[in-house]
């Protein structure tokens, strides 16, 4: 096998690993969708209970525990970031499960969309990163896009804003961190487990709340929070060990628009005019940020060649 056939199969796995990634990102609103008869707050329990567990075998089996002991041991101004991270990470998980069991899918499809360009505002302000003029006017568009909604609507998306904040704060801190990916999520949500076992225990008493009282299909389904959210997260992190970021970043809008499509056409949410007149802008906005994002590409591959 030559090098290049073995780079182009690489890539070819990597291009499989990312669409694999943000498709099951964009049907996870499926599976809480068929647990919309339990509350948000106990969903959240078992997310994070489960996501543990789960993340802890991979963890184990993939060799990753020296690093996780070490981590442990010696760095504890990183566990205190990583806590920090948590409860960004924690309000996001919740928020997300929220918007789809109230049905503001739209709003949490819109959240995703906008992420984008809001963690390229807190590049500018926080990391001293210069925007082209071409990212600040797609930044722009974003902001008139929410303000015609406000206008047109008499509202703020709430929910939509507050995805994409907290989303876009944890990925600014985690960026500044040098922590892998998986040992990084196993502990946010191993500092996360106690609150969520002191709530389950004080604070959910529904029907559901005792396992051992529910059917084994429910059960199951339960514990398939920890699937739902480790599964993308493995096959993302098979796709960056194979792809550039650049290339990777085109996938991430895959993940919103199936969003999308799921709420308008398969669970019916009204799409308002205003609120489409907010869809466009923001859709214009990341096609403005992608073409310039790939010409500053090229150009650095240009110059490095």
């Amino acid at each position: 096998m030559t090098v290049h056939s073995s780079a182009s199969k690489e890539q070819r796995t990597g291009v499989i690993n990312a669409l694999s990634a943000y498709f099951l990102w964009g049907i996870a609103p499926i599976y809480f969708k068929l647990l919309d008869s339990i509350n948000p707050d106990e969903i959240m329990v078992h997310r994070v209970l489960w996501s543990c567990l789960l993340l802890f075998v991979i963890v184990i089996f993939s060799g990753k525990w020296r690093s996780l002991v070490v981590l442990i041991k010696n760095s504890p101004k990183l566990l205190l970031r990583l806590t920090i991270t948590a409860l960004f990470l924690g309000v996001n998980w919740f928020l997300f499960i929220w918007a789809i069991n109230n049905d503001h899918l739209l709003d949490a499809s819109l959240g995703y969309y906008i992420n984008p360009l809001f963690s390229v505002a807190l590049g500018m302000f926080f990391l001293n990163e210069k925007l082209s003029k071409w990212q600040f006017f797609a930044v722009a568009l974003a902001v008139i896009g929410v303000l015609i909604q406000v206008i047109m609507i008499g509202s703020v998306p709430m929910v939509s804003l507050a995805l994409a904040g907290t989303f876009g704060i944890y990925g600014l801190l985690r960026k500044k961190m040098a922590v892998d990916s998986f040992i990084g999520l196993l502990i946010e949500s191993v500092l996360m487990l106690p609150i969520a076992a002191i709530y389950w225990y004080f604070f959910v008493s529904s029907d559901t709340s005792n396992l051992f009282n529910n059917t084994i299909s429910l059960n199951t389904s339960l514990i398939m929070a920890g699937v739902v959210t480790t599964a993308p997260l493995l096959c993302f992190t098979a796709a960056a060990k194979r792809l550039t970021l650049s290339s990777l970043g085109f996938f991430q809008y895959l993940g919103p628009s199936i969003m999308f499509f799921l709420a308008t056409f398969y669970y019916q949410e009204p799409l308002l005019i205003a609120k489409l007149i907010t869809f466009a802008f923001i859709w214009l906005a990341l096609i403005i940020y992608s073409v310039d994002s790939l010409k500053s590409h090229k150009k650095k591959k240009v110059l490095l060649e």
